[in-house]
């Protein structure tokens, strides 16, 4: 039965939080409980196959600033911008500071007005940004950054889907996984994730890495859980709960404040 619900996780995360080619095998309470507990799982991969695209461009002779938009890239293509895409409504909808039901009407539009484009373009840059200078440090610095922000961005999800963060709308993924996951549960995954961040990441890319610290890194995903919670607690006062829109804003958050950590640090 553990490995049942382990395999409907695994896939009920890759398959909503990437374009990985998984099949959601159910779509119910306990599958969505199961899967976003894995989410920090598809952070993982996500995170690697960004590394892995920026390593490859410096490999080939190519500057920090291109590896870096590389490795930004991967994750959008992955997610087929649905995270952007999210935080772009939800900059809409919270910059129009109409009532939750018209913020949450301009946010199913499929356009996109002024807070979601000046909104999108200070986050890629940002990103972008940071990750060349991590880059320009040495290629492991940057490699291990996008890991850990991939990592934090889903972790952020996890901790959004606990008791008591209420859906916005009756439908949507946001509904889907609302509510789904204990507190306790997700605090502790929440911390098991950044021990292991710490604890590994330092060390994954040798000496040059190590250099950072266990402490920063631990430092940078609390930092990206941190924004991401205060970003959920804002919609939630203003939307009145989560959707899936909120949940793509809130995984941009976590991953470009971790990233903004690891530079300042």
């Amino acid at each position: 039965m553990g490995e049942m619900s382990g395999t409907t996780g695994i896939r009920f995360a890759f398959g909503t939080l990437t374009v990985l080619p998984v099949r959601v095998t159910r779509w119910d309470r306990d599958a969505a409980r199961a899967g976003m507990l894995c989410a920090p799982l598809a952070g993982l991969a996500v995170g690697l196959a960004a590394a892995a695209a920026g390593a490859l461009l410096l490999l080939l002779g190519s500057g920090p600033p291109l590896a870096a938009v590389a490795t930004v890239a991967v994750p959008a293509v992955l997610t087929r911008g649905l995270h952007l895409d999210g935080l772009a409504d939800t900059a809409d909808g919270l910059g129009s500071a109409k009532p939750a039901e018209d913020a949450l009407h301009i946010m199913k539009r499929s356009d996109i007005g002024p807070f979601g484009v000046i909104t999108l373009l200070f986050v890629l840059l940002a990103q972008i940004a940071a990750v060349a200078e991590l880059y320009g440090e040495s290629w492991a610095h940057g490699a291990l950054a996008a890991v850990l922000s991939g990592v934090t961005a889903r972790l952020a999800l996890t901790l959004a889907s606990r008791t008591g963060v209420p859906a916005a709308r009756p439908e949507g993924l946001g509904a889907a996984v609302a509510e789904t996951v204990p507190v306790r549960t997700a605090l502790a995954v929440a911390a098991l994730v950044t021990a292991v961040c710490a604890g590994a990441l330092p060390y994954a890319g040798g000496a040059g890495s190590a250099a950072l610290g266990a402490a920063q890194y631990a430092l940078a995903v609390l930092a990206g859980l941190i924004a991401a919670q205060l970003l959920l607690r804002h919609c939630v006062r203003r939307f009145g709960g989560v959707t899936g829109d909120v949940f793509g804003a809130l995984a941009e958050t976590a991953a470009t404040v971790s990233l903004a950590a690891l530079v300042l640090g």
